[in-house]
C-alpha cells in the first residue's frame, strides 16, 4: 500500500544483499508511471483509475523479463499492486508489507504535499482514489495471504518481520 516503507524495506534488502556478496538489481513500479492522459482518463479521483491505469504493467513486466546477469542475481522489486495477476510469475518470492492504510495515508499525504497546492488537497486524493482502490486490491488479489513473508510496519519505530 502506499507510504507503508515498501521502497525503504528494498533498498534495505538491497543493501544487504550487496554487502553479503549477492548481485542485486532494483526496479520499482513508480518509474513505470502511464502518462496523465492514461492515468487519469476514468478521472482524477477515481479509485479504479489508480489501480488499473496509474502504472504500465505491461511495460513494467517486460523490463523485469529483460533484466540480465549472473544467476544468482536477485531482483529487488518494490512499488503498490505488485501481486496482480499479471506479474505473478514473475515473483519467486514476495513481501506484503503492513501497515495501517489510515497511518499509511496520513504519511503519503504529507509526503507527497511538494506535489499539491495543500494538504486539504492531497489528503482528498488519498481518501477517494488511493485508499478505495488499495482496498479493492486487497480484496482481490489477497496480498497479504498469500505473500512469502509478512514485514509489519504498523509501527515504524518496531518493524517486524511476521513469523512463519
Amino acid at each position: 500500500m502506499d507510504a507503508a516503507g515498501k521502497t525503504v524495506l528494498a533498498e534495505e534488502v538491497a543493501q544487504l544483499l550487496t554487502t553479503r556478496g549477492r548481485p542485486c538489481i532494483r526496479v520499482s513500479v513508480d518509474y513505470f508511471e502511464r502518462p496523465p492522459g492514461e492515468r487519469y482518463a476514468r478521472g482524477d479521483l477515481s479509485p479504479e483509475g489508480y489501480y488499473l491505469d496509474a502504472f504500465d504493467v505491461e511495460r513494467f513486466r517486460l523490463h523485469v523479463l529483460s533484466i540480465d546477469g549472473p544467476s544468482r542475481l536477485v531482483i529487488v522489486a518494490d512499488g503498490v499492486f505488485l501481486q496482480r495477476p499479471e506479474l505473478g510469475d514473475l515473483w519467486d518470492a514476495t513481501v506484503w508489507v503492513e501497515a495501517d492504510l489510515e497511518v499509511a495515508a496520513r504519511r503519503g499525504a504529507e509526503r507527497d504535499l511538494r506535489w499539491y497546492d495543500s494538504l486539504e488537497e492531497i489528503s482528498e486524493r488519498y481518501r477517494v482514489r488511493y485508499l478505495p482502490a488499495q482496498r479493492c486490491y486487497i480484496d482481490e488479489q489477497q496480498p497479504r495471504e498469500r505473500a512469502t513473508f509478512v514485514f509489519r510496519n504498523t509501527d515504524p519505530a518496531e518493524p517486524e518481520l511476521e513469523p512463519s
